[in-house]
């Protein structure tokens, strides 16, 4: 392996640690929110961490998943989830609410990202690809306010979200085909949907609903 292609892995697999770890904090919050016990916190943040990522792997056929490949991710997010459990009970939830929106939308444009990235790397073809990157962003709030028994918040608050990744994924194509190097839409993929996301809930911009009254 060339020193270029590992930097190229490590590089893929640290966003996909610190994407892993923003979502864990998030599935934490959600559970908490629910009064959930110990073994409820750590299903949410694993489902939250994991979730989108599994999916991807599922559909692009990827073995082993990211979890099972590196397992050490795994005994981390769970340990983070109940360290995070204790910080939370012990300090007033109100105050953390708003700061917990920053590693949320962290994790969406680091999945978005990683997600967008692996699918191009294969050769998808770039709808295919950016459909990719949106679903590894989303899919794990999905399931984590399913497991809290709430409509996905995907789906009823009405603020941007799933369209900030597909702006993001947008970005990274357009800068993909231009053949700049790698690291360019990669990081200008991650900074869109980020930040809009962030942008978004600063501005509280909502999408509107359809009333059929």
């Amino acid at each position: 392996m060339s020193n270029i292609e590992s930097i190229r892995q490590h590089t893929l697999v640290a966003l996909e640690y610190v994407g892993t770890a923003a979502f864990a904090v998030s599935g934490v919050w959600g559970a908490i929110r629910k009064r959930m016990d110990i073994v409820g916190i750590c299903v949410c943040g694993f489902l939250a961490a994991f979730g989108g990522g599994t999916l991807r792997d599922v559909l692009i056929d990827r073995r082993p998943f990211f979890w099972v490949e590196h397992q050490e991710v795994l005994l981390g997010i769970l340990l983070l989830c109940v360290a995070c459990a204790t910080f939370f009970k012990q300090h007033h939830l109100e105050s953390s609410e708003k700061l917990l929106s920053i590693p949320d939308a962290l994790g969406l444009g680091l999945f978005c990202t990683t997600g967008l990235h692996l699918s191009w790397s294969m050769g998808q073809p770039p709808a295919v690809a950016i459909m990719m990157g949106v679903i590894t962003g989303t899919f794990g709030g999905v399931l984590r306010d399913m497991v809290c028994n709430e409509i996905p918040s995907l789906f009823r608050d009405h603020r941007p979200y799933a369209l900030c990744a597909l702006l993001g994924a947008i970005v990274y194509a357009l800068l993909a085909s231009l053949e700049l190097p790698e690291w360019v839409p990669l990081a200008a993929c991650t900074i869109a949907t980020t930040g809009t996301r962030l942008v978004t809930l600063w501005l509280d911009l909502k999408l509107p609903s359809v009333d059929f009254e």
